[in-house]
């Protein structure tokens, strides 16, 4: 079964001069030439997105668009009519936002969070700035540092709003934030707690062990790549760890703490050193 607005493999049934048709169980959906892989041949499998052209048909493509049906995302503005406004989303066909579905009114230059939804009248893929009422911490599937994919949707007095897995709202504090963040950046992060009335905090990153054993190889990695020797410790500055290790204090805490006890590293007066395998 295919679906419109997201990727699908499909089996290649039929080649002609101007493309291949993939299989949808009927006619068929074109993939256009300048978009099929050199090589493809009948019965090879193809990633494809599928939506509606110009024409109101069909059709398969390969390029990547910036969001997929019911996904959020950021996206510019690069046309306005009396009808609505048309986004770059990475298609040759923009996606058009219909002025009942905007805020405020839409500017060309300007950048909206905006969700993919299909079009219950046309059939067609659009856009919609009004997606809150999609977005409800009533019924939550997470828990506790499961690890879920953040959108940061706008700036408060203590941290950012978050979308979590398109589905729910979350708090990102900025005491858990350690590298410079826009709205409409997507990052990964887990959930680090959830309220009684659940409201939802995050971090980014990974959770407990896992971030700790990730950022051990990195600090190893590094090591060996600057001769053994790093000039940080915990007294270096939270920015100057982050810069370099990609890493909160914390977790370089603990990380350098771990690899010290299973001597795999030495703290010396300016920094850490490799320990010499004997």
């Amino acid at each position: 079964m295919i679906k419109i607005g997201e990727y699908n493999d499909l089996k290649v049934v039929r080649i002609v001069e101007f493309g291949v048709y993939l299989d949808d169980g009927a006619e068929g959906i074109l993939l256009p030439k300048r978009f099929t892989p050199e090589g493809l041949k009948i019965e090879d499998t193809v990633r494809v997105f599928l939506y509606h052209d110009g024409e109101d048909r069909l059709i398969a493509t390969t390029q990547e668009v910036k969001g997929t049906l019911g996904e959020i995302v950021k996206m510019k503005t690069v046309n306005v009519t009396p009808q609505g406004a048309f986004m770059d989303w990475g298609l040759m066909k923009d996606l058009f936002v219909p002025k009942s579905k905007q805020l405020v009114g839409m500017r060309v230059g300007g950048e909206y969070m905006v969700q993919v939804y299909l079009d219950d009248r046309t059939g067609r893929l659009a856009g919609t700035e009004k997606f809150e009422q999609s977005i409800s911490n009533e019924n939550l599937d997470v828990k506790t540092l499961d690890p879920v994919d953040l959108l940061i949707y706008r700036k408060t007095e203590i941290g950012y709003v978050v979308i979590i897995n398109n589905k729910y709202t979350g708090l990102l504090h900025f005491n858990e934030v350690y590298r410079d963040i826009n709205i409409g950046d997507k990052i990964n992060g887990f959930v680090k707690t959830i309220r009684p009335d659940n409201k939802i905090d995050v971090a980014t990153g990974v959770s407990g062990y896992q971030r700790v054993d990730d950022a051990s190889q990195k600090v190893l990695d590094l090591l060996s790549q600057n001769n053994g020797y790093l000039p940080y410790n915990d007294k270096s500055d939270p920015g100057a760890i982050y810069s370099f290790f990609g890493m909160s204090k914390k977790t370089f805490k603990m990380t350098t703490g771990k690899l010290f006890k299973q001597q795999k590293i030495i703290f010396t007066q300016t920094g850490i050193q490799l320990m010499l395998e004997e």
